[in-house]
């Protein structure tokens, strides 16, 4: 008979990680609703990467980085009070002769992308895979020097700031006005109001939703790890899903072309043919009809790799060993297709519940490759040699 410790699902365990609260509880209760303070949601926390290793990744062509500096005076002035001051950003490569001196107060460096890059990174973001991977986005990492920050704002999507060196000071608040301070190159509210305010030591994280006003201001030498969550906008994910489904539609639809045999002579040469418009309608409902191609549309989109993410070949897989998904791969699946890096393969049976296991778990066994059937093996052998997964050591 199992006991009552091991038949409790994970999903119901209670985590450090979310201050006592399983993942379960923790999405019910402020998930898109409410912030959550988590003293050492991470006992003995490490940075993921030191500041010098820092500095070089800001620097380098394929990594996302931004400088933000504020002048000394504004700096100073914002520790007394919520002015602004004056700012300035550059985005990267930021060389490493180009940032300020480390005893220069107010100033930050962003590195977004961590995960991509470095393994312990890599490591954080997964254990915040009780959210659905459509919905994570990214590690980012700042460091800041004394009184360092990016100003009072909101974001759009869910964070998790994670303290991993030094100490910030949070002042947080609920968003009453959206307005931002004019003429400047972030996106500063001008009317802050906070309700809360702590220090975060290493190892302390807080949660916030989407649209709580907050600004962190580093306490001497910081480094702050944000876990953030991807959110697709309407507008945009519908552009995307109608350009990949127009890719989809099969030859008969590609070649059809408008005719208008029956257009009569016009004295409105600027009034649009209501066959034409016809003819457009008919497209996109054609372009629409297959509900099934609309969802492969939507898999592709959500796996893309990010535009400066590229994989380096490798070699067919040798036998008698696991896999594991690289760092960059981004894998999904739904009832009957299978995603990868903006691609779609339609499983079933024993071939889908393996390449299921393989993106919930981002690998697999040795013996679980060995059981794959002939085209599985072929196309994790492909994925090898596209550089999109591994041998696991």
């Amino acid at each position: 008979m199992k006991s009552q410790r091991s038949a409790i699902s994970p999903l119901e365990t209670p985590l450090a990680l979310l201050g006592g609260l399983s993942p379960a509880r923790f999405m019910s209760r402020h998930w898109q609703k409410k912030p959550l303070l988590i003293r050492q949601a991470v006992p003995g926390v490490q940075s993921p990467l030191s500041r010098t290793q820092m500095f070089e990744l800001a620097g380098r062509d394929d990594v996302e980085s931004r400088l933000i500096v504020q002048g000394a005076r504004g700096a100073a002035a914002r520790r007394k009070s919520s002015s602004p001051g004056g700012w300035s950003l550059q985005h990267g490569p930021v060389a490493r002769r180009a940032l300020p001196k480390l005893d220069q107060a107010g100033w930050t460096l962003l590195v977004q992308g961590l995960d991509l890059h470095v393994p312990a990174a890599h490591e954080l973001l997964r254990q915040f895979r009780f959210v659905p991977d459509a919905r994570l986005d990214d590690v980012m990492i700042s460091y800041a020097t004394d009184g360092g920050g990016v100003g009072p704002h909101y974001d759009s999507y869910d964070v998790f700031l994670l303290q991993v060196h030094g100490q910030r000071r949070w002042r947080i608040g609920r968003l009453r006005d959206d307005r931002l301070v004019p003429d400047l190159p972030l996106k500063i509210l001008s009317h802050f109001e906070p309700e809360e305010e702590w220090v975060l030591e290493p190892g302390d994280m807080l949660y916030l939703p989407p649209r709580w006003a907050h600004d962190g201001i580093a306490q001497g030498e910081c480094m702050t790890c944000s876990i953030g969550f991807r959110v697709p906008e309407a507008r945009g994910l519908a552009a995307e899903l109608l350009q990949r489904v127009g890719e989809m539609l099969d030859e008969e639809d590609t070649r059809r072309l408008y005719r208008d045999p029956d257009q009569p002579a016009t004295d409105q040469p600027a009034l649009m043919p209501a066959s034409l418009q016809a003819f457009a309608t008919d497209a996109v409902a054609r372009a629409l009809k297959d509900p099934a191609r609309l969802l492969s549309a939507l898999g592709e989109v959500m796996t893309e790799p990010k535009p400066k993410v590229w994989f380096e070949g490798g070699d067919a897989l040798p036998d008698g060993v696991g896999v594991t998904l690289d760092a960059c791969t981004r894998m999904m699946y739904d009832e009957h297709r299978v995603f990868a890096n903006g691609e779609s393969w339609r499983a079933g049976g024993a071939d889908a519940r393996l390449l299921r296991r393989l993106a919930d778990r981002r690998e697999l066994s040795a013996a679980e490759v060995a059981r794959a059937s002939e085209a599985v093996r072929d196309l994790l052998d492909q994925w090898a040699e596209d550089g999109w997964l591994h041998p696991l050591p």
